[in-house]
């Protein structure tokens, strides 16, 4: 990978909304918005991102630092730092997965500077923060001077590094449901290096079960499409059966059907789809332990 000198550009560090917004508006087109910064200076080095004329740093932006726990709901600002989350003892007690996800992630300096925002609108489809909010059905806050919109966030990701963020917007918090009572839930990941590096295959799992039978469920997959996904299909199958080993490896099997790998660097199409169904059947097992308290 060839690292270039980055281009000059116009910094701006704005210290509220008000002050942001207006410059995202006019100058958006020709810059970006900078969280932690974690991605985008390594892309614009490799010029995966083209140079910029403008860049908008947030880290000032104190609107855009907070957990709040409604009870049933978490609202995150999308400035929140991954270590924030990691460390956080109302996201391990109330959306257990995504502070399981955060561990797993990256060095602790990346988590010091990356955000749970960044983390999303980089859209990769690896980011190990989806499959968690995915599953727990989380909605994010978008902003602009036009006004407010909530985006829930399986219509966030429309491809590859392409959100549904339009011109003069960006994520100002992540809406969460907390993981409710009776419900177990698992984060697993595979990478090449475990919590260095961009996952191979992730997934997250929540599941309720009723006399061992699976009432609902929920599960998505990360890195084995154009965005991290829902497995609908492996879903329906588990509804109604038995929580025993036939019915989960039947349900892996269809989750490899259902996920659209590719081939990379980083691993093949057909080690994804081998992946894909120990993860699933890892995770639902741990899921289904922790809620019979083993």
């Amino acid at each position: 990978m060839a690292l270039r000198t980055i281009k000059p550009f116009k910094y701006f560090q704005p210290s509220t909304l008000v002050e942001l917004l207006p410059l995202v508006e006019k100058f958006g087109s020709e810059g970006k918005i900078m969280a932690g910064g974690t991605d985008l200076v390594v892309q614009l080095k490799t010029r995966e991102v083209p140079p910029l004329k403008y860049i908008f740093d947030i880290e000032n932006i104190e609107e855009l630092h907070y957990i709040r726990d409604e009870g049933e709901t978490l609202r995150i600002g999308s400035m929140v730092k991954l270590r924030t989350l990691k460390a956080s003892p109302v996201i391990r007690k109330k959306t257990f997965i995504l502070a399981e996800a955060v561990r797993s992630m990256a060095t602790p300096q990346i988590r010091t500077m990356g955000t749970i925002g960044g983390n999303l609108c980089n859209a990769s489809p690896g980011a190990d923060t989806a499959p968690p909010l995915l599953s727990l059905g989380a909605r994010l806050k978008i902003l602009s001077t036009k006004g407010e919109r909530i985006v829930p966030i399986e219509n966030f990701f429309a491809s590859v590094k392409r959100t549904a963020l339009r011109s003069g917007e960006l994520v100002t918090e992540i809406i969460v449901p907390c993981q409710p009572d009776g419900y177990g839930g698992a984060f697993m990941k595979v990478g090449r290096r475990v919590g260095h590096d961009i996952s191979v295959a992730n997934v997250a799992v929540v599941v309720k079960l009723k006399k061992d039978c699976v009432e609902d469920v929920r599960i998505a997959l990360g890195s084995v499409a154009p965005t991290p996904m829902r497995a609908i299909e492996t879903e329906a199958f588990l509804k109604g059966k038995a929580c025993d080993q036939g019915n989960i490896t039947r349900a892996a099997e269809i989750a490899s059907t259902e996920i659209r790998p590719i081939s990379d660097i980083r691993a093949s199409a057909e080690y994804r789809r081998d992946v894909v169904k120990s993860l699933i059947e890892m995770a639902i097992q741990r899921a289904a332990e922790r809620i019979r308290g083993r």
